[in-house]
């Protein structure tokens, strides 16, 4: 934080009131970085896809693959746990995208909407803190085949628009 305030020309007291604290500005900024992975994947593209190239795009990242490996319990606490603020918003994106899959009649599950969005949230995060957890190397394509049989796109889904000439 002295460091940033330093960059900002203020001191720590007035960055702190900016901020509130360095793990509300580390929330935020991981948050901004989400929702900047997540929103490039194109409309209509399969949610379980989006959410496995989002894992790739973490596990690829280095500043947040050394924030894990510096920090990985606060990492945890910080982005699984209520308390943190992060959670929540990643699950009620996910929660977003699976209602609007499902309307769109590219995603049918009977798992009930919230708890749908929670657990594909929290697999997400288990694959993404693997090395935090279990010591096991964190790998994308697990992640991705999990979310595959969570997440299936709907045999016989709307059809593609085609163009005519």
């Amino acid at each position: 934080m002295q460091a940033l305030a330093a960059e900002l020309g203020v001191n720590r007291a007035t960055l702190y009131r900016w901020v509130g604290s360095r793990e509300l500005l580390l929330r935020e900024v991981i948050w901004s970085l989400t929702e900047r992975t997540l929103a490039r994947s194109p409309d209509g593209t399969p949610l379980a896809e989006t959410l496995t190239g989002f894992v790739r795009d973490v596990l690829a990242h280095p500043g947040m693959h050394r924030y894990l490996a510096e920090e990985g319990e606060s990492a945890l606490r910080l982005l699984t746990l209520r308390a943190g603020g992060y959670q929540q918003r990643l699950v009620a994106l996910v929660r977003g995208r699976i209602e609007a899959d499902t309307a769109a009649g590219r995603l049918h599950s009977p798992i009930p909407v919230d708890d749908l969005a929670y657990t594909v949230v929290r697999i997400v995060e288990s694959y993404v803190y693997l090395e935090v957890i279990t010591g096991e190397e964190p790998d994308g394509d697990r992640a991705g085949r999990v979310l595959q049989a969570l997440l299936p796109a709907r045999p016989g889904g709307p059809a593609q628009p085609t163009t005519s000439r």
